[in-house]
């Protein structure tokens, strides 16, 4: 089995990325490497945080991961540099935006939920702590 440096596999996988976004069996011809070789150094990829459509030109139909991974690696960014940075892709600031949005909404408010959840479990901790020190006095009380 041949082995390929991290550079020449990354040179493959770029191709499969924006802008470029080359279908798997094109690069597999081109390349003279198998379709499978090119799926696991895709999924590899993935694993790694890159965002790799594999082939998809229409953002739209780009795997959930994959508009998750870029909602995160934007989600920092300003106005500017996500302008920016959605130039580089070959995609829109409005379908990063609602790729955002739709990561939130799959979230089920769990963000907007958390203070509530809190604020609950401290509330029952200091119930748990206020009845476990009524029944220490009790016990006091009951030695003596």
């Amino acid at each position: 089995m041949a082995r390929y440096s991290e550079e020449f596999k990354y040179s493959v996988v770029s191709k499969m990325m924006s802008p470029q976004n080359q279908p798997v069996a094109d690069i597999a011809k081109e390349t003279r490497l198998s379709e499978a070789t090119l799926y696991k150094w895709q999924r590899q990829a993935r694993e790694k945080g890159l965002v790799v459509p594999g082939g998809e030109t229409n953002s739209e139909h780009w795997s959930t991961q994959d508009k998750f991974q870029i909602a995160l690696e934007t989600a920092i960014l300003s106005e500017v540099e996500l302008a920016e940075y959605c130039r580089e892709k070959d995609i829109y600031v409005e379908q990063v935006k609602a790729w955002k949005d739709a990561c939130l909404q799959a979230s089920g408010g769990v963000a907007q939920e958390a203070p509530r959840l809190q604020k609950e479990l401290k509330q029952k901790e200091r119930d748990a702590g206020a009845q476990s020190n009524r029944e220490s006095v009790s016990k006091s009380v009951a030695q003596l």
